[in-house]
């Protein structure tokens, strides 16, 4: 079941009792998130903590960045029993197209995709000179790319984006109760 964002937006301001799971990466999410999303990794999902808020609550909306990995997050979800859940049908990038409220963070981390689309394209580019300037092998490197950005954007997975997310200078420095994972 999905909800749109303008739905969903007015459910929350009717005051339903609606639990928002936003299941990006803690960069993603400090980026910029819907107030009142708590941040639940899709790679650190807890059912356990899920079921207790939905139980509890009208509806449980599952958030990602356009939706792949809120879907992902639903079967998960399913297949461990919770219910009342929904998908904000196109993420936070259809929330933010509607123009609704977001809360962002003035981060000095560029966000995750533009990281990525920084390194494929300086990937790209340097295989392409090597390869027409040092040998034609090197242009097994763009091939390659090309490959992988064609799983991306076919399954939702991007293999780049969560090596990314891992590194050092994604961390989020937490100070306090909206910062921990899984505190619903």
């Amino acid at each position: 079941m999905k909800i749109n964002a303008t739905e969903l937006q007015n459910s929350l301001q009717s005051g339903k009792n609606i639990s928002l799971i936003d299941v990006r990466t803690p960069v993603e999410h400090d980026e910029m998130h819907i107030a009142g999303s708590h941040l639940m990794p899709l790679d650190q999902l807890d059912p356990t903590a899920v079921k207790s808020t939905s139980a509890t609550a009208e509806q449980c909306v599952l958030i990602c960045r356009g939706g792949k990995r809120a879907e992902q997050a639903y079967q998960k979800l399913q297949a461990a029993g919770c219910s009342n859940l929904t998908i904000l049908d196109g993420g936070v990038l259809a929330w933010e197209a509607k123009g609704l409220p977001l809360q962002r963070s003035e981060g000095k981390v560029l966000p995750l995709m533009r990281q990525v689309q920084l390194i494929i394209g300086l990937l790209a580019l340097t295989g392409s000179i090597l390869a027409m300037t040092v040998h034609a092998n090197f242009a097994l490197i763009p091939a390659f790319l090309g490959c992988g950005l064609t799983l991306a954007g076919s399954t939702g997975w991007c293999g780049l984006a969560i090596l990314l997310s891992k590194m050092p200078w994604n961390k989020i420095e937490c100070a306090g109760k909206d910062c921990q994972s899984c505190s619903l």
